[in-house]
């Protein structure tokens, strides 16, 4: 009976792999993303390069069990914490019951994905990384504007957001976030800071919201990007010489073409740059990455393989070779530099949704 007790009690008390008990008795479940900052000097550099001031309404993202929110009570006027987990809920009410802190926290119970976020002037969370995507453009598509979020990332996912043209992480992610945002990284975290200890390095980054922002089309500008990164590093003019590319491309074309004979003003009213929609929550699924963190690739032909160039076709290169794009790479490519190709594929009557 003895060693039954034992099999019974070692997942209990040794169950740290999946499980590591809080000092207030709390299991912290690795499956559901939980890891606790234990470290209090990066707690404390957090809250620093935060630059919270005395009248900031703060939203915390997965407060967990408060460690990082009492700082924040302390530097702001106001945190809103949000959490997923009753247990962390409870556990944080129960920490600042009766303290000068009482009044100044608000804890909202559920899933950070599908709540209506309220006015925050900064934002600090340290999340579960299976929702870093959808959450960043959640949070970038927040109006009012924020100041700033500083928030910690996989590190991987973090250096895809900060990457610059040429670098090996640049990718789609990359250029939608910095069309909306500018992104500083702030802070490299080992895994030993945390408890229980996650398998990979993480990073805190900056984001400061474009004031004002960039007004792209989001169907527009996300099927452009996906066109461009379908091979990052390949020329623009190799990728665009693609029959499926030309196919879809001349579609759109005739349809939008149709719709004009109707509508009369509708091809002008799309040339023009006017994306606002891009990170809205219900379109997250578009901006996030591949499990490998890749980009998009699709088996495809060359257009030329039958020796002809049509018509459309030639209308396609013709605004490559106009703007000197044709040899340039994705990859290589600034933001800048894609807002003027779309323009220039626009005017020309080329439409990407």
């Amino acid at each position: 009976m003895a060693g039954g007790k034992m099999k019974k009690e070692k997942p209990k008390g040794g169950g740290a792999a999946a499980r590591a008990p809080y000092q207030g008795g709390i299991s912290f479940h690795k499956s559901k993303g939980q890891h606790i900052l234990k470290n209090p000097l990066l707690v404390d550099s957090i809250v620093q390069k935060a630059g919270i001031k005395s009248t900031d309404v703060v939203l915390e993202i997965g407060p967990g069990t408060g460690n990082l929110t009492k700082k924040l009570l302390e530097a702001g006027k106001t945190v809103v914490a949000v959490e997923v987990d009753p247990r962390m809920v409870l556990e944080l009410q129960r920490r600042f019951q009766g303290t000068p802190f009482s009044s100044r926290l608000k804890v909202i119970q559920g899933d950070v994905l599908k709540t209506d976020l309220p006015y925050f002037d900064i934002c600090v969370a340290n999340i579960p990384y299976q929702i870093s995507s959808p959450l960043t453009f959640k949070l970038l598509n927040h109006q009012p504007a924020f100041r700033c979020a500083i928030i910690m990332f996989q590190r991987e996912f973090a250096m895809r957001l900060v990457a610059q043209p040429g670098d090996k992480l640049y990718c789609r992610l990359t250029v939608n976030t910095q069309l909306l945002a500018r992104v500083f990284h702030l802070i490299k975290v080992g895994k030993n800071n945390f408890r229980p200890p996650p398998k990979v390095d993480s990073s805190v980054v900056r984001i400061e919201p474009r004031k004002p922002r960039i007004e792209v089309e989001q169907k527009e500008w996300d099927g452009f990007l996906r066109i461009c990164f379908n091979r990052k590093n390949k020329t623009l003019g190799s990728i665009f010489r693609q029959k499926s590319v030309i196919s879809l491309l001349e579609k759109n074309y005739k349809t939008l073409q149709a719709l004009n004979l109707v509508q009369g003003s509708l091809e002008s009213k799309a040339a023009e740059i006017d994306f606002s929609r891009l990170g809205d929550s219900n379109e997250d699924e578009t901006m996030e990455m591949d499990d490998d963190g890749e980009d998009d690739e699709m088996d495809v032909e060359d257009s030329d393989a039958g020796g002809e160039t049509s018509e459309f076709k030639a209308k396609v290169l013709t605004v490559l070779k106009e703007g000197d794009f044709e040899e340039k790479r994705s990859s290589k490519l600034t933001l800048q530099e894609f807002l003027y190709l779309l323009s220039l594929f626009n005017k020309a009557g080329i439409h990407f949704s």
